[in-house]
């Protein structure tokens, strides 16, 4: 669903992990199950809330000051929690690559928390900082020990070496990215494979620290309760998504629903637009200035910048234009004007060639001169008035597809029957957490160190002389 996650404020505590992962996960992507994900309560919520402050604390403003957008947070995690809940009873996630993920996330949480947790205290170092080479070095030297007997009563014990769980990791990372992309799989380098096989070894030392150290009440059952809520959401997101994409084709418009949302609602039906573009094409035909016309009467945008063009578009190349639009004017002699309006996505046009398809001067290709009026059939979302006008199709498609998604969402969260809060607390943040923003964000405008550069230039302004964007873009 394109809106499933969309806006979630609360998961950023979430899902902001190390540097370090986040560079492989970005680059390429034991079996654990994933937890239940039929509620989160206020307790949980509020305790995302206290990891925001530390890392965003304006956000904390800014829910505070509206019901709104509280309640909206609300509502998307509902919505992700039931995704992952019907995911989970699909059987989602369970084959071999879904478990291993599954397995990978628990980790990456695990080792993830536990090194901010440990090492807060010890300065400014990348994710996984402290772990020395040695360490990883013996990690991967424990493949050449005996594995521990696993006795009927006794813990199980995973009989993979470490290489290959590592090898396991890796084939499920590609799995699951070449499963959304099959017709251009990724391949590893060794570089990768290198960098992914160091960050690896420290997710896993770390996990292994973090889990003894959980079993034997070493660590505030605080930290533990935060570090699983988030193990829930890491795990619901991944869920979701795997729902998300079975139900794709669900979603999907017919081009007759969409005539027919057309034919039901008159307010956008592009009729009325014909017969205003019919009565200008008479005008035109009668031997009014068109250039004139399209001064005055034309709703393309690129005819008014940076002053009015008469609608002219001078050295169009062929192909640029959508193709009915192309077709009649080069069916055109010069001087000509076809004889009905034409009709594209962007509305009804009056097409006039000043000059045939043939190359100009020293010019490699072949292009035209040609004016149009348009008269848009594009509509204005009245629910997003800062919003653009858009094609009536294309509106048409994604009112049908906001329809059929909140209907489906409706069902789906009704038979998970998954619970949130009515309401939460918003803490207020404070002035010191307020200031460290403001340094960090002032950090990140600084130059590097060494730099003789100040901030970068602004982007130079485009050449007045080049010409407007055209107004009718090549379909794709």
């Amino acid at each position: 669903m394109n809106n499933l996650t969309k806006g979630i404020i609360l998961l950023i505590a979430i899902l902001a992990i190390g540097a370090g992962l986040v560079v492989w996960k970005n680059k390429v992507g034991g079996h654990a199950a994933a937890q239940s994900m039929n509620s989160i309560t206020k307790a949980e919520i509020e305790m995302l809330l206290a990891d925001v402050a530390k890392t965003n604390p304006a956000i904390l403003k800014r829910l505070k000051e509206d019901p709104e957008m509280k309640k909206n947070q609300l509502e998307n995690l509902k919505q992700l929690l039931a995704f992952a809940s019907q995911a989970q009873r699909d059987g989602l996630g369970q084959d071999e690559a879904g478990k291993q993920e599954l397995d990978n996330i628990k980790a990456e949480v695990y080792a993830v928390n536990y090194d901010r947790e440990t090492n807060k205290d010890k300065g400014p170092m990348p994710a996984f900082g402290f772990i020395t080479e040695d360490q990883v070095k013996a990690y991967w030297e424990e493949d050449n020990q005996p594995k521990a007997a696993s006795g009927m009563f006794g813990p199980a014990v995973d009989a993979r070496t470490h290489e290959q769980e590592f090898n396991d990791f890796l084939n499920a990372k590609l799995t699951i990215m070449n499963q959304g992309n099959p017709e251009a799989p990724r391949e590893v380098s060794e570089e990768e494979k290198t960098q992914a096989r160091d960050v690896f070894a420290k997710i896993r030392i770390y996990r292994a620290e973090y889990e003894r150290r959980a079993a034997s009440g070493e660590l505030e059952p605080a930290f533990v309760d935060k570090v699983n809520l988030q193990l829930k959401l890491q795990q619901a997101q991944f869920l979701a998504r795997l729902y998300s994409e079975k139900i794709a084709d669900k979603m999907k418009v017919t081009d007759e629903e969409i005539d027919q949302y057309i034919k039901a609602n008159p307010d956008i039906d592009p009729a009325q637009k014909r017969a205003k573009a019919m009565q200008i094409l008479e005008r035109a035909k009668a031997g009014e200035d068109f250039a004139a016309l399209a001064n005055e009467l034309s709703e393309d945008p690129g005819n008014k910048s940076p002053e009015p063009q008469g609608g002219l578009y001078k050295d169009v190349p062929k192909g640029r234009m959508v193709a009915p639009f192309e077709t009649a004017a080069l069916a055109l002699q010069p001087g000509q004007i076809a004889p009905e309006p034409v009709e594209t996505d962007f509305g009804f046009h009056i097409i006039k060639l000043e000059r045939p398809l043939e190359k100009k001067g020293d010019a490699k290709e072949e292009t035209y001169d040609v004016r149009h009026i348009l008269i848009s059939t594009a509509v204005k979302d009245p629910t997003n008035p800062m919003g653009r006008d858009t094609p009536v199709k294309d509106y048409a498609r994604t009112k049908l597809e906001e329809e059929k998604e909140k209907k489906l969402i409706d069902e789906i969260v009704a038979s998970n029957h998954v619970q949130v809060p009515a309401d939460f607390d918003v803490p207020e943040p404070t002035a010191e957490q307020l200031q460290q923003m403001q340094q960090r964000q002032q950090q990140m405008m600084m130059p590097p160190p060494g730099s003789e550069d100040g901030p970068e230039e602004p982007a130079k302004k485009s050449d007045p002389k080049k010409p407007a964007p055209k107004a009718e873009p090549k379909k794709k």
